[in-house]
């Protein structure tokens, strides 16, 4: 797959059969998963991204496998050079996602579904040789669209097949992912105690099942705004990166904010109105992921949906990126 151009600075939930993993990671930890409290270690300093300088286009009005339902949470297999974004199936009540393959120019490769699964707001993906294996949320507590993940999901990418699943952290609340394809590393997030938590870990612990010593762990910090609706979220080296907004028919009504956040203190450290693809027709912020290019170049990826009228039902994906690294 070529790579975008560089540029200036059953029961249905039956198919998801679980796999070996979760039984270690039930007794090593309990149920549920994630420790409680701060990490002791910390996550090594790195560069971050500066979220106020310009956002370039990646691709523009694309249609997905499920052309009802807008994109949701994507991530990068940075080894595979391949690009992966979920999304509610037409047809769903609510919980059932699509995960779709899609070139760097949008266009589409495969899709698996997994049916039962959540919402989709954030996803990962983990190379492991030539295959991708993807991180999402699986086992949703509603069958609506307000349904959202207890167990985090991980299985090969298969265009067609059905998932193989393996599950972790089971009996969580509105768990999510993302992970960082530079550092290897997965943020899970979720609600612990009634306010929503992040922790960080090496991705390859992750996988052998081992959430035992997270590099950060941290409560979501309060974001600066009347109505802050969150949209996606991703990590790159020790910050984390937001996204809210809502969809808006009026450009003058663009409420998108990018937020960096410091995993080490869980402060925020800049927060930037966005008004990438603004001239999109019901541009609503939609996840976040980060890619290195082949010729060295680290973005930040931000997706946005929308329409091609006010009144159609079609529903259309766009992806942006920032590529200025600080530090």
């Amino acid at each position: 797959m070529s790579e975008p151009r560089s540029r200036p600075m059953l029961s249905r939930r039956s198919i998801l059969r679980a796999g070996g993993g979760c039984a270690a990671t039930a007794a090593l930890l309990g149920t549920g998963g994630l420790l409680a409290g701060p990490a002791a270690a910390t996550v090594p300093t790195s560069q971050y991204f500066d979220i106020t300088k310009p956002s370039y286009d990646l691709f523009r009005s694309k249609m997905l496998h499920e052309s009802h339902h807008a994109m949701q949470g994507f991530a990068f297999d940075n080894v595979n050079h391949r690009l992966f974004i979920a999304q509610i199936q037409n047809g769903s009540s609510g919980d059932d996602l699509c995960v779709n393959q899609v070139d760097f120019s949008g266009n589409r490769i495969g899709s698996m579904h997994l049916p039962g699964a959540g919402h989709g707001v954030s996803i990962g993906v983990e190379a492991v040789g030539t295959d991708s294996y993807i991180w999402m949320e699986c086992d949703s507590n509603s069958t609506g669209d307000d349904g959202r993940g207890t167990a985090l999901a991980r299985f090969k990418f298969v265009n067609g097949g059905t998932p193989s699943v393996r599950k972790f952290l089971t009996g969580s609340k509105t768990i999510t992912c993302a992970t960082d394809p530079v550092h290897k590393r997965i943020a899970v997030r979720r609600n612990e105690g009634g306010r929503l938590h992040y922790s960080v870990y090496s991705l390859a612990a992750a996988a052998a099942g081992d959430f035992s010593a997270p590099l950060a762990h941290f409560p979501q910090p309060a974001l600066s705004g009347s109505s802050v609706t969150f949209q996606g979220y991703t990590i790159y080296g020790n910050h984390l990166y937001t996204l809210d907004g809502t969809g808006h028919a009026d450009p003058a009504d663009i409420n998108s904010y990018v937020t960096r956040i410091d995993m080490n203190t869980g402060t925020v450290k800049s927060r930037f109105l966005t008004k990438a693809g603004k001239s999109l027709i019901y541009r609503e912020p939609e996840g976040m992921a980060v890619y290195r290019t082949s010729g060295g170049e680290t973005r930040l990826f931000l997706g946005f949906a929308s329409r091609s009228s006010m009144s159609s039902a079609d529903r259309y994906a766009n992806i942006f990126y920032k590529n200025v690294l600080v530090g």
